[in-house]
């Protein structure tokens, strides 16, 4: 009787088991990403170099440094023209940087081999340029970022010298902050650089694995970032963007990824990993929105091309 009831007994374990493991949950999937693959384009004829800037009726601009010209496309890559050639003259250029593109239209473009800005209209003719070799109030050497606030005023990131200047919307000096180092307002080459709707003045400081960022006047605000993979750190942060509504986001170059923020640095999410395939990068150099914030383009410099991402509703 014992035996029978243990047998009875062992058998009701399975069946309750049994019963447990098929009312079990299962797994909620996972959450889809907030940013999804849209498409990409590669440059026409080739391109060198990935510095990408979206202007306001959604036009992407190109810097294409060994070949010393800018060039533009819809905001689908379809391509609409291009200016500049190599030469020191107006409007040719000796490795452009990088470039921005101001509420009205004018297109800014960091020239390093001259160590001066140009400026454009939209469709590339000449309008003026400021800058010469040196480390005076107005002097560059090896300027790279360049953002245009909404009032107008044009502000320069320099690698080798480690500061940030800024201008009127046709050159006239204001003002600078930086120099080398690793406290509060000081840079390692200082690479992308982007203005928040507030006015705020976002730095990739690149050589500290690092984001700074500063009233309009260049007093600090704030930073966040350390060396490393792990979210909210950087290996090799080399642009920033902001959103029209405040996220910032930063081409973490050698971690082959895009992350993003709050204004005050707060991690928001990530995409992006190391390979060719869509929505995979090879050194992502340059990060931006749309006007709207609702797509985000990326030079993907070592894959030679630009890729673009929607946001999720």
């Amino acid at each position: 009787m014992k035996r029978l009831i243990g047998i009875i007994g062992a058998l009701c374990g399975v069946v309750l088991l049994g019963a447990c493991e098929e009312e079990s949950p299962t797994e909620p999937p996972k959450p889809e990403p907030e940013w999804a693959y849209e498409g990409q384009w590669h440059a026409i004829p080739p391109q060198t170099g990935a510095w990408l800037a979206v202007a306001p009726d959604g036009n992407v601009y190109l810097a294409d440094e060994d070949n010393h010209c800018v060039k533009y496309f819809t905001a689908t890559g379809s391509f609409l023209g291009k200016w500049g050639s190599e030469g020191t003259g107006n409007g040719q250029f000796e490795f452009p940087n990088a470039l921005a593109v101001a509420a009205n239209g004018n297109v800014y473009v960091t020239d390093d081999g001259t160590h001066r800005v140009q400026y454009f209209t939209s469709t590339g003719s000449f309008l003026g340029k400021w800058g010469s070799g040196g480390s005076g109030e107005g002097q560059f050497s090896m300027p790279w970022g360049i953002a245009v606030a909404a009032n107008g005023n044009v502000y320069v990131s320099e690698v080798d010298l480690d500061r940030v200047q800024y201008f009127t919307s046709t050159g006239k000096f204001l003002g600078k902050w930086g120099g080398p180092g690793t406290a509060n307002g000081k840079f390692n080459q200082p690479a992308g650089v982007a203005v928040a709707p507030n006015g705020n003045v976002y730095v990739a400081d690149w050589g500290n694995a690092r984001v700074q960022f500063f009233s309009p006047k260049g007093s600090f605000l704030g930073k966040w970032g350390s060396p490393g993979t792990g979210n909210g750190e950087f290996d090799e942060p080399l642009d920033v963007a902001v959103a029209p509504y405040g996220t910032v986001f930063v081409a973490d170059g050698a971690n082959d990824r895009i992350q993003y923020f709050s204004a005050a640095g707060s991690f928001l999410g990530k995409w992006g990993k190391n390979g060719k395939g869509d929505g995979e990068f090879e050194e992502p150099i340059s990060v931006h929105t749309s006007p709207d914030g609702k797509r985000a383009y990326v030079g993907d410099d070592g894959n030679v091309r630009v890729q673009y991402f929607k946001k999720r509703d």
